[in-house]
């Protein structure tokens, strides 16, 4: 078996990686090769040191070639633009979400066309694809029935490549599976252009000593989930069976991971449990009208059934989150948090 992971040296590429690598094994059957394709990468890092493993190094669009030379059985695509980035420069977000998307799906086709096997497409998309229009107010629960209104061009090229990875799983071209990801949290490093990712910054940043804006009001509310739970959840939509039943993948409906419903307020008072009034203090609010209105066009609470179905559930709570973060990031923790 040959899997493929786009964007495999990104935040999550590396944690799916890692996870496939600990059972080296996908749905029961040995991996012979996993393969990372990503523009940016680390030939020393972890993953790439694995005998396993193979990169693929450049714009993904023009690797596909090299990513086909031989067949490929399961394609993880995280590989994308973010939300700010798209809205500040949507013929970048247009290439680098949807027209890469497709050329991926195409080579898949090809692929199912001539020497088989028809891949298994597992794609990331997001919560963004939802939003409320004043002719049709986003209602207070969300699940997959409720109609995806994006109100940001991360959304809807996101939901763009949802409909395309549904026609081209219609006609038999890929075995296609979608998950809609909630803001991921917290998230190592240092930020990226993501609208989110002050979520984690108004957390990692004052844990290892430094400042951080938070751009929103604390009373609003948002969905997120723990690195752990998305790899989970990643990986649980792309194994399972198709079929109706308890575990099964009932039809093309992409699956929305489980969300943890919580204010900016409640996950300010988590870090000042946590770590104390002057870590805390790090954190200045200083609302940014702009990143508002696109954070608060996500939903915040979500009908998970779906996903539960799935044997999928919500992280218990954002301490919990927190825990996570400083227990698999020690070193990026300040020594002494209160200085």
């Amino acid at each position: 078996m040959r899997v493929v992971i786009t964007g495999g040296f990104g935040f999550l590429g590396r944690r799916l990686a890692a996870a496939l690598l600990r059972t080296r094994t996908f749905g029961g059957t040995p991996i012979e090769r996993l393969v990372l394709a990503d523009r940016a990468v680390e030939p020393g890092a972890p993953p790439a040191a694995d005998p396993l493993v193979d990169v693929v190094h450049g714009d993904l669009t023009d690797r596909l070639d090299e990513v086909f030379a031989e067949p490929v059985d399961v394609v993880f695509h995280l590989a994308a633009a973010v939300s700010a980035e798209c809205e500040a420069d949507v013929d970048l977000g247009m290439y680098a979400n949807v027209d890469t998307t497709r050329a991926l799906l195409d080579a898949a086709r090809a692929q199912s066309a001539t020497t088989g096997p028809t891949p298994r497409v597992v794609f990331s998309s997001s919560l963004a694809v939802y939003g409320s229009d004043p002719a049709l107010p986003v209602p207070p629960v969300i699940d997959e029935s409720t109609l995806p209104l994006p109100r940001s061009s991360y959304g809807t090229q996101k939901l763009v490549c949802e409909h395309l990875i549904a026609d081209y799983t219609r006609h038999g071209f890929v075995d296609g599976r979608v998950a809609r990801l909630m803001t991921v949290a917290v998230r190592p490093g240092t930020p990226n252009a993501a609208a989110s990712g002050f979520l984690s910054g108004i957390i990692r940043e004052p844990l290892a000593g430094l400042g951080a804006v938070c751009p929103v009001r604390p009373g609003l509310q948002v969905a997120l989930s723990s690195p752990r739970r998305t790899v989970h959840g990643l990986l649980r939509i792309a194994e399972a069976e198709r079929g109706k039943g308890p575990g099964r993948l009932e039809g093309q409906v992409p699956v929305n991971l489980p969300a943890l419903t919580v204010s900016v307020a409640e996950m300010l008072r988590t870090l000042r449990e946590v770590a104390g009034e002057a870590v805390a203090d790090r954190v200045t609010i200083a609302p940014d009208p702009a990143v508002e209105t696109m954070v608060g066009s996500w939903p915040a609470v979500f009908d998970n059934r779906r996903a539960a179905a799935l044997g999928l559930a919500p992280d218990a709570s954002f301490l919990s989150l927190v825990q996570d973060y400083l227990a698999d990031h020690p070193n990026a923790v300040a020594l002494d948090a209160s200085e």
